[in-house]
This record gives C-alpha cells, structure tokens and sequence, in this order.
C-alpha cells in the first residue's frame, strides 16, 4: 500500500468515524421526541411538554454538528478519491441527490418549526413537524445506505468505458434506478443501522435522564424520560440481533471473504465453529485464545452444521482484508449488542420492582452507557468498510486504483491534520454546548415563566 493510499484511507476513516457520532443520535432521538410530544397531546401534561422543549434543543445541538461535520467530509471525494468519484459519479449523484431532495429539505425545513415554532403554530402542527424531522432523519439514511450498500454488493448498472488519451477511463452507469436502490444488501445494511440508532438515541436519553436522577434534579421529569429510554432500547437491541443475524447470512452468499475474515475461518469446512473471541495469527492462518462453539457458525448460516463454509485459503492473499481487524472489531461489536440487551433488561427489571430510582450503581451504568452504542457503531462500520477490502466498490474498483493521481504525501499530511483538528474543533464544540444544556437543567424557572406567558398570548390568539 502507497504512502498516499494509506494517509488518504487514514483521512476519510477520521472523517467518516467523527461525522457517524451525530446522525445516529439525530435519528434515535427522534423516535424519542415523537413519543414524548405524542403524551404531551395525549395527558396535557405539562412535564411532557417540558421535557419535549429540551430535548429538541439537545437535538438542534446533533443536528448542526451533524451537518457540519458531513460537509466537510464530502470535500475528500473530489480531493483524495477522484479516480473513485468518476467511476460512481452516476450512481452516488443518483442517491445523494435523492437524499438532499427527499431527505435532508424535508428534515432542515421543518426543523425551524420544531425548534422554534412552540407557541407560534398549533400543538397537533408542532407535533406534525416532530414527526417529518424524524421521518426526514430516516430518510436520509435510507439514501446514504442505498449508495454505500451498492459498493458492498453492486447491481443495476453496466460498465461503459472511453479512452482519454493514452489511458481507459471506466465508469459504471446506471441501467435499473430500482435495482440500485434494492441491491442485495440494502434492506439488510438499512435495518440493522436504524436500529443502532434508535440503540443510541435511547442510551442518549437514558445517559443524561439517569444523571438528573442521580443529582436529584427534575426527577419526574427523568423517570418518564428513563422508561421511554429503556422501552426504545429493549425494542431496538432485540431488533438488532435479528437484523445482524440476516445481515451475516447476506455477506456469507455476496461477500464470503468479509465473513471468513469476521470469523477467522482459514479453511473451508463443514461443521464450521463460532468463535466467541480470540486473536487471529494471519502467518499461521488460525485464531489463537479462542473459545469457539463447534458447528455453530454452519448453522446460523445455513440452518446446517453439515454445510460448509468457505474460508480464506480458497482466495489469494490479495483478495483478503486485514483478518485480524475485522474478527476483533466484528466480535466488539456483536459483544455490545448483547450487553445493551442486558442493560435494557436489568433496567426494566428494576423499573417493575420499583427498584431503578435507588439503584445507584445501575444508573451510573446508564450515565456512562452513552458511549458504548457509539463504540458498537464505530466498530460495526469497521468491520463493513474494511471486509470489503481490498475493493471500493465489491468486485469493479480496487481500493488502490481509486485514488486521485495527482496527489502527494505532503498535501495528503496537511488536509489530514487540517480535517482532524476541525473535527476536533466540532467535537470539543458539540461537548461544551451539550454540557451547557445539561447543566442548565430540563427547565429553569424564568424558562417556565417564559413558556407559560408565550402560551397565554398564543391561546388568546
């Protein structure tokens, strides 16, 4: 691997790593909104309304830095990837368009009512406009998935080249819009990352309600908040375990060398085990310290142990991803997942026996549990990203031959710090504003003098 293929890989996974902290949050949150402004209409209750008015300010937080973060990411495709962006300029401007159309003027123009629309538009039209930011939200991952499933498993164009003076210059076209869209592993890539982020939105509430709880700060307000909290979780955690297990059997039929690498699976076998941990020895092409369940592996594949499963010695070390990587960042993340399941359930447990209030150590476990669905998303996107290597797009373009031809290592060094320290810059921002909110509290008593006075002059209107 060149020097500038190796800093521009770098870069985009910095890049990408920090821009894919806000908009799962963003989408998981919403849900969250939706329910909490839906009692609101339902009970009249005011603490609903208070605790919907400060949640979409901690989401007006995520969705600028979101935005921000996003913007700055896309610049690399023209920059470092040219080569790249010129092969899948027609399929990616196809779905990024119908993502900025679609999506994100849905999502940013009703975001102003919900921000700013309390008391200036009716309680069912604000409501209405919770519900379009949120379906905006989710119909902006639906796109940007749509593009990124069609590198996994590309389907629904043709390939058309041209010479450009002494060189061949491919492109891949579109011919079936819907088979783009549909390509072998949307549905499965679009489920299991909407999912994750109702995962991180919940554990988000769940965060920052338990902290109120435990500072002994807006407990009503908390509680309600930590049951929507937990409801979401169980919910989504459980819907993840279905999602990935399809995901997995998909990746086996497109993608075998990305699940033998997520696996450490060498030889192809029948009965093939399931490793529960371990550390792959790449020289000598097997998983040490590992606990493995024999036969396992076959039959969440195929419902048959007796089936086998290819491994990476049926490909050249040239079609292999980095195995240990994706085993390690595969297993965290399959670890995680199960640990939210458990959290959810241990909380619910304690909500029903009246318990949760007083358990201190279980609510500092949801104080500091807001990292862990972001450590879960980080390492699910590693283990997607780079099994796919050594391609760019599955099958057509090598990760090698997308890079910009004009590049060097010293631009390449300076647009990789530049990047890093305003995403730095972005993250020490979204912190210190989220903080400010925290500490503010869920509502103040000169905010509730406020909302109660823009109420009455609203009302008599």
């Amino acid at each position: 691997m060149g020097e500038v293929e190796l800093l521009s890989r770098i870069q985009f996974a910095i890049t990408a790593a920090f821009h894919f902290i806000y908009p799962p949050m963003s989408i998981g949150l919403g849900i969250g909104l939706i329910i909490m402004e839906g009692m609101y209409l339902k009970t009249k209750d005011k603490k609903w309304e208070e605790l919907t008015r400060f949640w979409v300010k901690i989401f007006g937080i995520i969705f600028a830095m979101g935005v921000a973060s996003g913007i700055v990411m896309e610049f690399q495709f023209g920059t470092n990837w040219a080569t790249y962006s010129r092969f899948v300029g027609d399929v990616f401007g196809s779905a990024l368009a119908a993502e900025g159309i679609f999506a994100f003027f849905l999502e940013s123009g009703f975001l102003a009512i919900l921000l700013f629309g309390w008391n200036k538009v009716k309680p069912r039209t604000h409501f209405i406009s919770t519900i379009l930011v949120t379906f905006g939200a989710h119909l902006s991952a639906v796109w940007i998935l749509v593009a990124n499933s069609w590198q996994q498993t590309p389907a629904g164009h043709h390939i058309v080249t041209r010479q450009v003076g002494d060189t061949i210059v491919a492109r891949a076209e579109i011919v079936d819009f819907w088979q783009v869209v549909f390509n072998p592993s949307t549905i499965d890539r679009l489920t299991h990352t909407i999912f994750a982020s109702w995962v991180t939105g919940a554990f988000l509430i769940l965060s920052i309600s338990a902290y109120f709880i435990l500072k002994n700060r807006h407990l009503e307000h908390a509680k309600s908040a930590v049951k929507i909290g937990l409801v979401i979780a169980i919910i989504a955690s459980l819907m993840q375990v279905i999602t990935g297990h399809s995901s997995a059997v998909g990746v086996s039929r497109n993608q075998p060398t990305k699940l033998a690498a997520m696996e450490g699976l060498f030889e192809t076998k029948a009965y093939a085990p399931l490793n529960i941990f371990g550390w792959v020895d790449e020289k000598e092409q097997k998983v040490k310290y590992n606990i493995a369940i024999p036969g396992l592996l076959s039959w969440l594949i195929y419902f048959d142990t007796s089936k086998p499963v290819k491994g990476l010695a049926e490909y050249s070390p040239s079609e292999r991803p980095p195995v240990n990587l994706v085993f390690q960042s595969f297993h965290i993340m399959v670890a995680l997942g199960f640990l939210f399941i458990l959290i959810s359930i241990i909380g619910i447990l304690l909500w029903m026996t009246n318990k949760l209030w007083t358990t201190k150590w279980f609510l500092w476990v949801l104080v500091f549990g807001v990292v862990l669905p972001h450590l879960a998303n980080q390492t699910g996107w590693i283990t997607a990203e780079v099994g796919r290597q050594p391609w760019i797009v599955y099958g057509l373009l090598r990760t090698s031959d997308a890079i910009s031809k004009t590049l060097t290592p010293g631009s390449v060094w300076f647009s990789l710090i530049l990047f890093t320290a305003i995403y730095l810059l972005i993250l020490i921002l979204f912190l210190f504003l989220l903080d400010r909110k925290i500490k503010q509290g869920i509502v103040s008593e000169v905010e509730s003098e406020i909302y109660s006075k823009q109420k009455a002059i609203f009302d008599k209107k």
